[in-house]
């Protein structure tokens, strides 16, 4: 299946599921994480779920984060360049939901992408092979394709992966790992 295929399939699984199963699934995620190799790292980027989109609530991972005393960096976007500034999070942190209902920080100590070490990856589908669909802006590959090589990509998905995506670019950013409520996929 295509790109845009795949954007509207999982539009619509996910507009199907009740608050009480984005959840249940959320829950079920961030538990799964517990078991991966990646505790010993020290900055993690975690994306701010955009509730109107039905995403993965992050907020069970950002309680394990602040729980193991990890440093958590959150983004804002720039729409006009695609870009994202990382900023990291403290309690002061001030957030404003941008146009596109996105929590985002107004401002703080910007973090450089050569800091991060692990990645979670918003995301609509993905394939067996590690590769994923966002919502097309391109955000994502971009800020990817400037982390260090050895940055641990982890995908977040309520549902299991498609066969194959149809129409990879060379500029698509594979993840490591991709994270389930059923499941912890690993990828070569």
């Amino acid at each position: 299946m295509n790109k845009k295929d795949l954007r509207s399939k999982y539009k619509a699984l996910r507009n199907q599921l009740s608050a009480e199963e984005i959840e249940d699934k959320s829950l079920a995620i961030a538990n799964r994480l517990l078991s991966l190799d990646i505790w010993e790292k020290t900055y993690f980027y975690l994306f701010l779920t955009i509730e109107e989109q039905k995403e993965v609530d992050t907020e069970f991972i950002l309680q394990i984060l602040a729980g193991k005393d990890k440093e958590i960096v959150v983004s804002k976007s720039d729409f006009e360049t695609r870009e994202m500034t990382h900023y990291l999070l403290t309690d002061n942190t001030k957030f404003k939901k941008n146009e596109y209902n996105i929590f985002e920080p107004v401002d703080g100590l910007e973090v450089p992408v050569s800091k991060i070490d692990v990645v979670f990856v918003p995301l609509l589908a993905f394939d067996k092979n590690g590769n994923r669909v966002g919502y097309g802006k391109g955000f994502y590959d971009n800020f990817l394709s400037k982390c260090k090589p050895e940055t641990i990509k982890i995908g977040l998905s309520f549902f299991e992966a498609e066969k194959e995506i149809d129409d990879v670019f060379e500029t698509d950013i594979r993840l490591d790992y991709c994270v389930t409520p059923l499941e912890l996929i690993t990828f070569d």
